[in-house]
């Protein structure tokens, strides 16, 4: 029987073929873009480019999908590229260990993708992503703070030009603004205000850097909420590519 044969019933055999044929680039395969690699990998997105500097550490299990016993020290990228191909043998997968600067923003978020998921955590990769998007004409869905927020009901999917409560996506909008971006960028956040961030309870023994980058202080998060975070972003993604709801118009039958 074909996996994906509830999408079909679903959504129709046509949405179903454009779904095969679609390509999709995540950048950032941590606590939200894990959550978002699988659902599109399960929606049998048949493309899918996977972006990461990162390693698996002891620090990522209470978030992320690919931190297992079995997977950690292990490259962000080679974990989630065997994930998708568990799911979907048929997929082409596109891993790439690489940190996210505007050189490499500008050569991989192009044609021929048709949409960009940005869950990159840091805020001028995450600049640079989305401004390389949008001047290549391809839509974007980035994701904003989930960190330190606990109530899932506020969570929200809409345009960043939009967004309430969220230091990181003021900040973000802050940047674009000065490359001439001031819409047309589609994101997840959260209306609940951020909370105020505790130290690590004792030392940090895997602190969080990079090949490049500064070096970041632990933020709380918690699993439900970075995993809503992926999925919506996964959800904003799939209604680029096919209709999924009335106001995307009627899916495809057949």
């Amino acid at each position: 029987m074909n996996r994906f044969c509830r999408i079909e019933q679903l959504l129709g055999t046509q949405a179903l073929e454009r779904l095969r044929a679609a390509r999709v680039a995540v950048f950032g395969l941590g606590a939200v873009g894990s959550y978002a690699v699988e659902a599109l990998a399960r929606a049998g997105v048949g493309y899918l480019m996977l972006v990461d500097c990162d390693v698996i550490r002891r620090s990522n299990f209470n978030r992320q999908l690919y931190a297992l016993e079995s997977t950690l020290g292990k490259t962000k990228v080679e974990a989630a590229c065997a994930r998708v191909r568990d799911i979907n043998p048929g997929c082409v997968v596109d891993g790439r260990h690489v940190f996210v600067d505007g050189a490499v923003a500008r050569a991989l978020a192009a044609p021929p993708l048709d949409v960009v998921v940005d869950a990159i955590d840091s805020v001028s990769p995450k600049v640079e992503l989305i401004a390389a998007a949008v001047m290549a004409g391809l839509p974007v869905v980035s994701s904003m703070g989930a960190a330190t927020r606990t109530d899932p009901a506020l969570a929200r999917a809409g345009d960043l030009a939009e967004t309430q409560m969220c230091p990181l996506a003021r900040f973000i909008r802050k940047r674009l603004r000065k490359r001439g971006i001031e819409q047309g960028v589609r994101c997840i956040y959260s209306t609940e205000p951020a909370r105020n961030r505790r130290p690590p309870a004792g030392p940090d023994p895997e602190p969080d850097t990079f090949e490049r980058g500064r070096p970041r202080k632990p933020i709380g998060s918690l699993p439900y909420m970075t995993g809503i975070f992926g999925l919506l972003a996964a959800y904003e993604a799939l209604r680029i590519l096919v209709p999924l709801t009335p106001r995307d118009g009627n899916a495809a039958s057949g």
